[in-house]
């Protein structure tokens, strides 16, 4: 049996105290993905002792088989430097350029040698534009997207936020995929049929608010089939949208409002700050996903906990044992 993540030592934030948080969903999660069995991973640049440990913490609980993907020398260096050990685990040798490793990475996703990618020390953007090059073969009919999943302390089920990475500034098509690419992802992580809240800065409709007509047009294109497997309700003020007492107060009915399992925010910026003030206010640990893609994408920052890092993995895990079930019905 393999060994299990100990999700009593939390990494805290500066605004919480020494008590560290235990974070049931997250637990959760990573129990069903070491079920159903470690999944071979590419990870581009790991030349840092963070992402080298995280690679090993990932392997040796179950979640994945790494492939360490970069300059030889200088992973061994920095796994010395970390003293960690990377002697049983397969390398395959790059120049030492971020880039070149992260093409490699891609293209071992591509060529099926891994079934999803992991970024290590090097920038988001030398991993993504390597991943959705024309010659990596990556890239879906959908737009890609990013999706977190938090474990909010007094939550009582894992919130989703999206898209909070990735995409900019998005339009109306755009918000079509990044609501079906969570969709999925909520249904592998075993919400069968999610509640989406689409956010607004308030819960009426106004021409002058661009994001409250987006929200409006993806409630249509749900009930016209355009999207499909989840509730939809939008536009929604942050706060009825996660609380009940806020929708009664404010006269609104909705099977969504107050028992949200998706937030899909309206831009990046919005996103960014909300799951951040999830995080450092509120306590909440988070992992999260490229999604949209061929193969899952396993994107880390260099302040994510141990936790985080080894969700993420196990997100994979499930994105991709739910893509392999739906290929074997097919």
């Amino acid at each position: 049996m393999a060994d299990t993540v100990d999700f009593s030592v939390v990494e805290t934030t500066p605004v919480q105290d020494a008590k560290a948080t235990a974070h049931p969903h997250l637990k959760s999660l990573v129990d069903a993905a070491i079920a159903c069995g470690p999944l071979r991973v590419a990870i581009a640049y790991p030349c840092d002792a963070a992402s080298l440990g995280a690679a090993i913490e990932a392997a040796r609980v179950g979640l994945i088989t790494p492939l360490l993907i970069g300059p030889t020398a200088r992973m061994q260096s920095a796994a010395h430097q970390g003293g960690l050990d990377i002697s049983g685990i397969e390398i395959v040798d790059t120049a030492d350029d971020p880039r070149t490793a992260a093409a490699k990475a891609a293209n071992l996703c591509r060529d099926g040698s891994a079934a999803a990618l992991m970024k290590g020390s090097l920038h988001t953007d030398e991993l993504l534009g390597a991943a959705v090059s024309r010659e990596a073969g990556l890239r879906s009919g959908s737009r890609a997207s990013h999706a977190f999943v938090l474990d909010v302390p007094g939550v009582d089920r894992p919130l989703i936020l999206t898209d909070c990475v990735v995409n900019i500034a998005p339009g109306l098509m755009e918000k079509r995929d990044i609501a079906q690419n969570a969709i999925q992802f909520a249904q592998s992580i075993g919400i069968v049929r999610p509640r989406m809240a689409i956010l607004s800065a308030v819960e009426q409709i106004n021409p002058a608010i661009a994001s409250t007509l987006d929200a409006a047009a993806l409630c249509k294109m749900a009930d016209r089939g355009q999207i499909t497997g989840a509730v939809l309700d939008g536009p929604l003020g942050y706060d009825n949208a996660v609380s009940a007492l806020s929708a009664r107060n404010k006269g609104i009915v909705s099977e969504v409002a107050g028992q949200p399992d998706i937030l899909l925010l309206p831009n990046l910026e919005a996103g960014n700050m909300v799951y951040k003030q999830l995080v450092y206010m509120a306590g909440a640990e988070c992992a999260g996903l490229v999604l949209g893609m061929k193969v899952p994408i396993i994107l880390t920052s260099r302040s994510d906990s141990i936790t985080a890092r080894i969700t993420s993995c196990a997100l994979a895990v499930l994105v991709a044992e739910r893509s392999a079930s739906q290929g074997d019905s097919a």
